[in-house]
């Protein structure tokens, strides 16, 4: 492991156009659950299954229920960035890391100081009325009780892509861009079973594909190194 974290290392240091791609691993270190694995979301009992609850449909039918889940599991705002976030904010400021494309809706990134954040799945720190668009921070959303109202009396939804909806169209774009310019892809943190973001891989060209997450993925054959560690061990022997 030593000799993979070693090359990994010299990668980094070697790169200057690096993109990283992350998932729910990459924020479970701050004490953010994820979804997949066995202590995730989704093996957790609810009333309805969490992927129901978090459709675009349910949303619009059942606004309440769909409230009460995600208030009390979505809320991100207490958390702090972990020793990944900030060693990419590091790399950025360093002008070696362009992107961070994410699949997740904290904000931990930003928080930690990274500029270009590519949020595939939107970001739980913006919300809009969907009767008139006017926009509402999280804190609005997550304090209030039941469903949070705008004050033209629309219902106010989280800025973030649910189950049914695609994602925004730019954003998929630029991360597209920003995947097929890079010298070094770093994905991280995900079970890469989610499309269309883990597609997102495929765009990439160049000869220094990194996967570091703790279990196997189904793009592990494809990659030109594999680390199968937590990305705090990994990421804190990077050098800013």
């Amino acid at each position: 492991m030593e000799g993979k974290i070693e090359t990994f290392k010299k990668w980094v240091n070697e790169s200057n156009n690096i993109v990283f791609f992350g998932g729910a691993g990459v924020s479970t270190e701050s004490g953010i659950p994820d979804f997949r694995s066995r202590d995730g979301l989704y093996n957790q009992k609810y009333k309805y299954p969490p992927e129901v609850i978090l459709s675009h449909s349910f949303f619009m039918n059942n606004p309440e229920e769909f409230y009460n889940f995600y208030k009390d599991k979505m809320n991100c705002l207490k958390y702090e960035p972990n020793i990944t976030h900030i060693k990419l904010a590091g790399l950025e400021k360093q002008g070696k890391l362009k992107a961070v494309v994410t699949q997740n809706i904290d904000g931990l990134h930003q928080k930690a100081g990274s500029k270009k954040v590519l949020e595939l799945h939107g970001s739980v720190l913006k919300n809009y009325c969907l009767k008139c668009g006017l926009e509402y921070p999280a804190e609005y959303v997550f304090k209030c009780d039941g469903v949070p109202k705008c004050l033209c009396g629309g219902t106010i939804k989280p800025d973030v892509v649910l189950y049914e909806e695609p994602l925004d169209e730019n954003t998929l774009l630029e991360s597209i861009n920003a995947i097929q310019n890079a010298d070094m892809l770093i994905v991280a943190g995900t079970s890469l079973t989610v499309h269309p973001a883990c597609d997102l891989i495929n765009y990439y060209k160049g000869n220094k594909l990194v996967l570091i997450n703790r279990d196997k993925t189904p793009y592990d054959d494809f990659a030109d190194l594999v680390i199968n560690e937590s990305l705090g061990k990994v990421f804190e022997k990077i050098a800013n």
